[in-house]
């Protein structure tokens, strides 16, 4: 058994796939899931990791750092208040499903929020979630790193996730508050000018109009600011 495949599993609902329908109206949380670090000799040099999330019962704290019982291994690329929470919506899963010919459950992309109803690729950098009491805020999309490659065991895992643009998002966490499976999403603030989290995807590979975009948006996360040295160099204006 190779690491990803713990991702398989049947669920017990079998859900939609853009394609069949796209997203459903009522945007919501399918799962909350949590996960902690364990050594791993395919976790790349750390050796460690906790990209495998198990679904969580109840009510779950959302602190300032991410949700209670959410262990991160690799701090330096994943332990920022603006990479708390990363969300995955159920029905770019269902994609995935048929392109790869294999089941996946809620998850096993290393998502805290798996969502249904929600575009979460479309939602734009500074847009704002109420969900339960908390409130949390979307800074940008997933980058595919070796250990995500790994744990999928699928062959140029890297490059298809990168050309399908299904990353998914990266959120901070604005209010504290607690939250569940079932949990209603609330769109409370969306600001206009900004762009989605799939075009923030293709700023952060080099897109110098989008890159100059994202910059406007008040309270962009520094991250960017690091990716606009790389791309744009002293050329910002």
């Amino acid at each position: 058994m190779g690491p990803g495949d713990s991702c398989d599993g049947k669920r017990e609902k079998r859900l939609a796939s853009p394609g069949e329908g796209g997203y459903r109206r009522v945007m919501r949380i399918v799962a909350v899931n949590v996960g902690r670090a364990v050594d791993a000799e395919w976790a790349g040099k750390l050796g460690r990791t906790a990209i495998d999330k198990a679904e969580a019962r109840g009510r779950i704290e959302v602190g300032p750092n991410g949700l209670a019982g959410d262990e991160r291994a690799d701090v330096e690329h994943h332990g920022a208040p603006d990479h708390a929470v990363y969300s995955y919506a159920r029905e770019d899963y269902d994609w995935w499903q048929r392109e790869l010919g294999r089941e996946l459950r809620n998850g096993c992309f290393g998502e805290n929020l798996t969502t249904e109803g929600l575009d979460v690729n479309g939602a734009v950098i500074g847009e704002r979630w109420r969900v339960g009491t908390a409130v949390i805020e979307v800074t940008g999309p997933r980058v595919p790193c070796l250990v995500f490659r790994n744990w999928l065991g699928e062959k140029g895992w890297i490059k298809r996730f990168t050309q399908a643009g299904r990353v998914g998002a990266y959120l901070r966490v604005v209010e504290l508050g607690d939250l569940g499976s079932g949990d209603a999403v609330e769109i409370v603030a969306r600001p206009e000018g900004s762009v989605t989290v799939t075009e923030s995807f293709r700023a952060y590979h080099g897109d110098k109009e989008l890159l100059r975009r994202l910059l406007a948006v008040p309270g962009h996360s520094p991250v960017w600011d690091e990716v606009a040295d790389r791309v744009l160099g002293g050329r910002r204006a």
